[in-house]
């Protein structure tokens, strides 16, 4: 049976990661993810676990002791956020590609410069492409759901891949929140025990983590990661429904909202869906058909599945909390939009970068996107396919 409490984003993952016990935790501290192992340190000291709690001197070095940890067998698990996570990049990359399925909790904030210690997504898409699954939550309930799901796909024999569960800096890790908590045995129970089929310590099967990977070699490792991404789509969506089986919530690659018969659409992340929910609700009731795409997982990212949930809209925005650098848009958008490339029929499409270093979105911002689109519907012109909202310019804004 469920219990109810009220929690921060962070203490909720902290209290996921204590029902789970994990082997290790190593430690380095940043803003916003500090508070998650300052709780795990305190339930340590309870004696409320049986992990071994390792402090180091950096980022780098906690990914690193928990690479060695997850080659040797162990479940093992930590926690950054902003230039954290930039400096464990090397790591990233390591632990990936020797396919050690740990879990790697993200409180996301902006990358400098200039310093900013607010949330957008710059930190977790720049390593989207490292090889970890991505899993993002709106909210303090769905990124503790998304914990109690994530060692189960990380750690499936068609998978074994690392996994970021992020959630967004500030608004999500020190936001108070309801949130239903499961009994300790129950996660236990749906989360089970880990049991590589390899690893170092193995004696009866010696193998080494990490090899030089010569031409003849390199590209079928990296083909056989790829291909394991690609079974995460299948993996993510059965513990998903067995998650719902056991405790009632219902988690997909994405939350369609209102979507039955939108004409207009947002696709976004994270915690500005609430707020887009809102002006959603508010134009429907004044007769507009929009509708909403929250998306959960980004990696492996649900392509197929969005276009087709976005194929009857005629004209949609994606809002991207993170500034590509690209002169094209954000990263949410090239994926959005290449998914939707081969489409017979397919709506226009837009991307609005938003939000940038914790700047404000609000539910009449949201209202703002939605009359550009139905501007688009009804004059045939996109107008600029890649802006800015919400930022002080002497420029008129487009929105």
């Amino acid at each position: 049976m469920s219990i109810k409490d009220r929690l921060s984003g962070n203490e909720a993952i902290a209290t996921a990661m204590r029902q789970i016990n994990p082997d290790v935790f190593a430690m380095f501290p940043i803003t916003p993810s500090t508070e998650i192992p300052q709780f795990y340190a305190q339930y340590v000291a309870d004696g409320k676990v049986d992990t071994e709690f390792i402090c180091v001197e950096s980022e780098h070095s906690a990914l690193s002791a928990c690479a060695g940890a997850e080659a040797a067998g162990c479940r093992a698990v930590t926690a950054t956020s902003s230039a954290g996570l930039s400096y464990m990049n090397e790591m990233l990359y390591v632990v990936a590609s020797s396919r050690l399925p740990l879990v790697l909790a993200v409180s996301n904030r902006a990358l400098t410069g200039p310093i900013n210690i607010n949330h957008d997504y710059s930190d977790s898409m720049a390593e989207r492409d490292s090889g970890f699954i991505q899993l993002y939550a709106e909210n303090n309930q769905e990124a503790y759901d998304n914990y109690l799901q994530a060692h189960r796909i990380a750690e499936h024999p068609d998978v074994r891949l690392p996994l970021m569960v992020c959630e967004d800096g500030f608004i999500t890790s020190h936001a108070l929140e309801n949130i239903e908590l499961e009994e300790d045995e129950a996660v236990k129970d749906f989360v089970g025990e880990y049991h590589p089929e390899n690893y170092l310590l193995k004696s009866e099967n010696p193998l080494a983590v990490g090899p030089y990977g010569v031409s003849g070699y390199y590209m079928e490792a990296r083909v056989a990661q790829a291909e394991a991404m690609k079974n995460a789509k299948r993996v993510i969506l059965e513990v998903a429904a067995d998650f719902e089986k056991r405790f009632g919530r219902h988690y997909e690659f994405f939350e369609s909202y209102r979507m039955e018969d939108a004409e207009l659409a947002i696709v976004l992340m994270g915690s500005s869906a609430g707020t887009a929910k809102v002006a959603v609700d508010e134009l429907r009731e004044e007769g507009v058909k929009a509708g909403l795409i929250k998306v959960r997982v980004f990696r492996p990212f649900p392509g197929e599945e969005i276009v087709e949930a976005l194929k009857n809209c005629k004209a949609v925005a994606i809002l991207d909390k993170s500034e590509g650098f690209s002169a094209n848009g954000g990263p949410l958008f090239a994926e959005t939009a290449s998914a939707a490339i081969n489409l017979e029929k397919r709506p226009k499409m837009i991307d609005i970068v938003y939000g940038l270093g914790g700047r404000d979105f609000t539910v009449g911002h949201a209202k703002r996107v939605f009359a550009r689109l139905a501007k688009i519907v009804e004059t045939g012109e996109t107008g600029p396919i890649y802006s800015h909202m919400g930022q002080r310019d002497l420029r008129k804004e487009v929105q």
